[in-house]
């Protein structure tokens, strides 16, 4: 619930603490937020734009997705490595759903969880996705509205990853973990779709994009398939980089070349990072 990690949180016009009455947040020098009645809040600054972020439809089927166990090769082995660290708060940063943040908490009972993602309709989703969860619509590219030094562990999972930010709301024994594709993900269907193929360094380019802030301490790859209806397939193109490069319709078409249903490979990067000093 909210509730339990309001002490956390910062007002993003001022960055002073917030508490909740009823169904507000509010701050000391009178900014207010409303909590919606779905039991997320809005922290987004005035100015800012959600831009592309998940429409309702969107966050529909990837739920489904997600909820059907496609990626449950990622999502047990990132629990169970957060579960080692014991934490008393971990953020998801790029929540989505709250799928991942609640297959944590799952494995972790003593945890509050911390959804932030740019989607009031995803937000709405993970304000449901665990009982220790709250849940905050948040721009990961801008200050995240987060005391310093609140979280124990952050995880990212195919989002986009706010060095800065991820160092500063970390204690100085934080951890972050990452799930990112590897070349291999979805390698089949790259040619006969269409698709953007994964650059060969990523993992490097993540490395290097994380430089200064956190060093790696350790790394898996992990393999699997799935075997998807060509529904399954729209869906999880959305998910990824092709999303704007191929659209809906001319991916059914070039679909309709392949078997349905039809096994695809996954493959994933989880990487953890110890943050520096």
């Amino acid at each position: 619930m909210l509730a339990d990690v309001v002490r956390y949180l910062v007002c993003p016009v001022c960055e002073a603490g917030l508490e909740q009455a009823d169904r507000t947040l509010h701050c000391p020098t009178g900014h207010a937020f409303d909590v919606a009645r779905q039991g997320y809040a809005n922290l987004l600054p005035g100015n800012a734009r959600p831009g592309t972020a998940d429409t309702p439809e969107m966050v529909r089927a990837r739920d489904e997705f997600l909820r059907a166990g496609h990626f449950t090769v990622p999502t047990e082995r990132l629990a169970r490595s957060v579960s080692r660290a014991g934490p008393s708060l971990v953020v998801d940063a790029g929540a989505g759903t709250g799928h991942y943040l609640s297959r944590v908490l799952d494995r972790t009972p003593d945890t509050a969880g911390l959804a932030l993602d740019i989607s009031k309709h995803a937000a709405r989703r993970a304000a449901k996705a665990h009982p220790r969860a709250g849940s905050v619509v948040a721009d990961l590219w801008r200050p995240l509205p987060m005391r310093s030094g609140a979280a124990d562990v952050v995880i990212n999972v195919f989002a986009p990853r706010n060095a800065a930010e991820f160092h500063r709301v970390l204690h100085d024994d934080g951890l972050l973990f990452t799930v990112t594709p590897s070349p291999r993900h979805l390698a089949t269907l790259v040619k006969p779709l269409g698709l953007l193929s994964i650059d060969k360094r990523k993992t490097e380019r993540t490395d290097a994009a994380l430089a200064g802030y956190f060093k790696l301490d350790s790394r898996q790859e992990l393999e699997t398939e799935a075997v998807l209806t060509h529904d399954e397939v729209v869906t999880l193109v959305g998910m990824g980089p092709s999303a704007h490069h191929v659209p809906p319709e001319p991916l059914r078409e070039r679909l309709k070349q392949l078997p349905d249903p039809v096994p695809v490979p996954l493959s994933f990067v989880l990487s953890t990072y110890r943050r520096l000093e």
